[in-house]
């Protein structure tokens, strides 16, 4: 949580820890963001209330600030707005009127949490806005500071005084005619909204666990199922070298190290995150000096149900990669990866079977992938296998339990290595010709479509291959697809690259994630199966350019259907699989 000074101390801000869910919960002594009666200058923070899931809790909007204007232009970006207490009265800072009405009331730190909760659970992508009054035994000296501000605001008229002037202006001189008791004032209501915010934090941290643990009552329950995600989470270290050709021999490398965090399953849950879905994300790590940085990182992924291990050390990963942004050598330190186990996941039956969508990747336990199939069959769920390394792919498949899984998303050498395990005829070599590489993806993803509705194979630059079902010439990604009529034929679609120079690209380790998550999303989201293929390679391209694995700039205004109706595509080519 974040503390925020009005303008009695501008500049100077206190950090409180504690996450909650997908959100911050904010207290702010003032919202800034507003518009000013003589202009429309609107602050950045209601643009940001728009669009990031935010709860803030203030004391409202100041008097010398439209309070009217503000209010509409939050309705107008989605923002909930609720007054806290015993009136619907929207405050004014100082002041426990203002005139307006807010939107919404809640009484209590309770309601204000099901609020959040309920905001939470629609995936939206807009923030909560509680606006506390400030306390009743403060009302009186607020009213004398309210008096000075409309003393101080017109003088501020009557010398011409506006633009960036005014602001410091106005605080010093409602400093001189409170005799400094506006700083005081702005300090008691900064502590105010930091209790409200830590009583509502605390209440909603009551109730997502109540939720997860099944104790509320049926009706309380009105928040749609969320997808899960299953996997590793990994600080990742990532060298890229300066030079073309990486020398050997026990020789420095120039080039640039940088530390971010990955995993698998962690670029999965934050990519379907930026992408309005916050899936409930299982994994492990342990209390060490990484946490507390991969949870602040994290902030804006729903954590909730992470296994944080005493004496365990977190996933971490060393790559070296080339110039040109290719995998040099790995090495990673996994071991917890072990620990998320089927016991753990268990506790979580009930968010599975309820799940639109299941991922887990490879660095799950076998015994848990085993688990999550089982409850595949049992109750129909759409389980999506991230193979993750070559090493790794085969898991699923050293029993039946690979036969319920609905898609798998393997590179051309984990689809060789799976084939491998399953006893199926393998190419002496994998060709490096594109359509010699297609032939041999279609031949390889065959024997698996008997029970897959859908293998996704990443080709790198030359983009990927949807294998699948087809009736009327396209493949359908829904599960449902798989039941389709004997009608249906066997094809594969080539969707190429969108093209990105060597110089543009930045960091390789996960566009393919990226890849699988902005297919599944478009997927959720109910979209045509080229709608969700390009969504998936417009997140693949921006996580290129970027350092992170998944770039800070996907969001669902950067990937969307929109943005691939308004792009002109390569054309897809459909190659006949029987």
């Amino acid at each position: 949580m974040v503390a925020k000074a009005g303008p009695g101390i501008p500049g100077r801000y206190g950090f409180l820890r504690g996450q909650i869910r997908s959100a911050w919960c904010t207290t702010l002594s003032q919202t800034t963001a507003a518009c000013l009666l003589t202009a429309l200058d609107v602050s950045a923070d209601l643009t940001e209330l728009g669009r990031t899931p935010v709860a803030v809790v203030s004391a409202g909007v100041k008097s010398i600030l439209d309070i009217g204007r503000t209010l509409e232009y939050l309705e107008t970006q989605g923002v909930c707005v609720a007054a806290f207490g015993e009136s619907r009265e929207f405050p004014a800072f100082f002041s426990r009127q203002s005139g307006f009405k807010a939107p919404y009331h809640v009484q209590d730190e309770e309601e204000a949490a099901k609020l959040i909760a309920s905001a939470l659970g629609l995936g939206l992508s807009s923030g909560v806005l509680i606006a506390v009054p400030c306390p009743q035994e403060r009302a009186a000296s607020g009213q004398v500071i309210e008096e000075a501000i409309q003393q101080a605001l017109g003088e501020a008229r009557s010398k011409g005084i506006t633009g960036k002037e005014l602001t410091p202006f106005m605080l010093q001189k409602i400093n001189e005619l409170t005799d400094g008791k506006s700083l005081d004032s702005n300090l008691a209501l900064i502590k105010n909204n930091a209790r409200v915010g830590s009583c509502i934090a605390v209440a909603l941290s009551k109730l997502q666990k109540a939720t997860r643990k099944g104790n509320l009552p049926r009706q309380e329950d009105t928040t749609p199922p969320q997808p899960v995600v299953i996997g590793g989470i990994n600080v990742d270290f990532i060298a890229k070298a300066q030079n073309s050709v990486i020398l050997g021999g026990g020789q420095t490398n120039a080039g640039r190290v940088r530390r971010t965090f990955g995993g698998v399953g962690r670029n999965l849950a934050d990519c379907l995150s930026r992408l309005g879905l916050t899936p409930l994300f299982l994994s492990a790590m342990g209390k060490d000096e990484h946490s507390e940085s991969i949870l602040h990182y994290c902030h804006h992924m729903d954590m909730s149900a992470i296994l944080q291990l005493e004496r365990k050390s977190t996933a971490t990963y060393c790559a070296v990669i080339t110039s040109a942004g290719e995998l040099s050598v790995g090495l990673g330190d996994m071991d917890i990866h072990h620990q998320i186990t089927e016991q753990y996941v268990s506790q979580f039956k009930e968010n599975l079977c309820r799940a639109p969508l299941v991922c887990v990747d490879g660095n799950v336990p076998l015994s848990t992938i085993q688990y999550i199939c089982q409850l595949a069959r049992e109750h129909q769920l759409a389980v999506c296998y991230e193979p993750t390394d070559e090493n790794k792919a085969s898991k699923p498949f050293l029993s039946d339990s690979w036969k319920a899984l609905t898609y798998i998303s393997p590179n051309l050498q984990e689809l060789r290595a799976i084939n491998r395990t399953l006893g199926n005829p393998l190419p002496a070599e994998l060709p490096s010709r594109l359509e010699d590489v297609i032939k041999t993806a279609m031949a390889l993803a065959r024997p698996l479509l008997a029970h897959l509705c859908c293998v996704v194979v990443t080709l790198g630059a030359h983009g990927v291959l949807l294998c699948g079902k087809s009736l009327g010439g396209s493949i359908s990604l829904h599960p449902a697809a798989h039941e389709q009529p004997a009608a249906a034929s066997l094809c594969a679609t080539h969707y190429p690259a969108i093209h990105i120079s060597r110089e543009e690209i930045v960091n390789v380790s996960g566009a393919g994630d990226s890849l699988m998550a902005g297919i599944l999303a478009g997927m959720l989201a109910n979209h045509d199966t080229d709608t969700c293929v390009r969504m998936g390679l417009l997140a693949a391209s921006l996580s290129l350019r970027s350092y992170e694995p998944i770039s800070p700039e996907i969001s669902t205004a950067t990937v969307s259907w929109q943005q691939v109706q308004g792009k002109t595509w390569p054309a897809a080519k459909v190659w006949k699989m029987d």
